[in-house]
């Protein structure tokens, strides 16, 4: 079994989403892994890796909307030290998830055909994130 790591440094504006899918897809090509498991991990609590829809932007903007009522930014939460969206976006990060896991098949990730992936930001500004990318398999 081979293994191949890449670390991606990636610049967020603020509380949105970041297809990172080629730069994934990339680094599975480099690896020269044909058949494995590609996982992915984002080192920050208050920002997730998601999978979901790659088509439609609405989408995206109404989980966007659905989280802003779930967790919102104007409850009184004891750390506040960072501010008030920081506390929201630890929450939001626990809801979601810090990493994702994806098959490799004949060289290429195993997404479905409106499957993206995606880096959430859940500050309001901006911010740079560090992923790191672990591909095994041969």
């Amino acid at each position: 079994m081979n293994c191949h790591q890449k670390e991606l440094s990636i610049s967020t504006r603020g509380k949105d989403f970041c297809r990172i899918t080629s730069k994934v897809e990339e680094a599975v090509v480099e690896s020269g892994i044909q058949t494995g498991l590609c996982t992915i991990f984002v080192r920050h609590t208050s920002a997730s890796l998601i999978i979901q829809e790659n088509a439609d932007p609405d989408v995206l903007v109404d989980l966007s909307n659905f989280f802003a009522q779930l967790v919102p930014e104007s409850e009184q939460y004891i750390h506040s030290t960072e501010g008030p969206d920081d506390m929201p976006a630890h929450i939001r990060s626990v809801l979601t998830k810090t990493s994702e896991q994806i098959p490799i098949s004949q060289g290429r990730l195993v997404l479905g055909t409106w499957q993206g992936i995606y880096l959430w930001e859940h500050r309001t500004g901006s911010h740079t994130r560090d992923v790191i990318i672990h591909i095994s398999g041969v």
